[in-house]
């Protein structure tokens, strides 16, 4: 049994409005690109543990010991997290020391975080 249309009933819409402009397909591309480098779990540990010290910046001898990978291999995740934007590095005499790019990271949590839609959390 079906319900007809009365004239003056208003039809209701199933989907809530935008209250942002989604992603664009380039914009998509070049952040999963970055979510991908985070995505391997060594990289986001790397990445949480630089984050984690002082001012966000840490050095390489910080984060050889905290992992049972080879110098090398860290080096390359490092790599990685650099070329992605996540992190920078400075090399200070024999050391580099990598700090995190809150810039970054708050476009990724832009993107996972619920638009703003004047409501209030308890």
């Amino acid at each position: 049994m079906s319900k007809q249309q009365e004239p003056g009933d208003e039809q209701v819409l199933c989907c809530s409005p935008l209250m942002r402009e989604p992603l664009g397909a380039e914009q998509a591309g070049e952040l999963a690109r970055v979510f991908k480098a985070i995505g391997e779990p060594a990289r986001l540990r790397l990445l949480s543990l630089i984050a984690s010290h002082a001012g966000g910046e840490a050095c390489v001898c910080d984060l050889t010991g905290a992992f049972e990978l080879s110098g090398p291999t860290i080096s390359h995740h490092l790599k990685v997290l650099r070329e992605a934007g996540v992190i920078d590095g400075e090399r200070r005499g024999t050391w580099v020391y990598y700090r995190v790019r809150t810039e970054m990271l708050a476009v990724l949590s832009g993107v996972l975080l619920p638009a703003d839609d004047g409501v209030v959390p308890a």
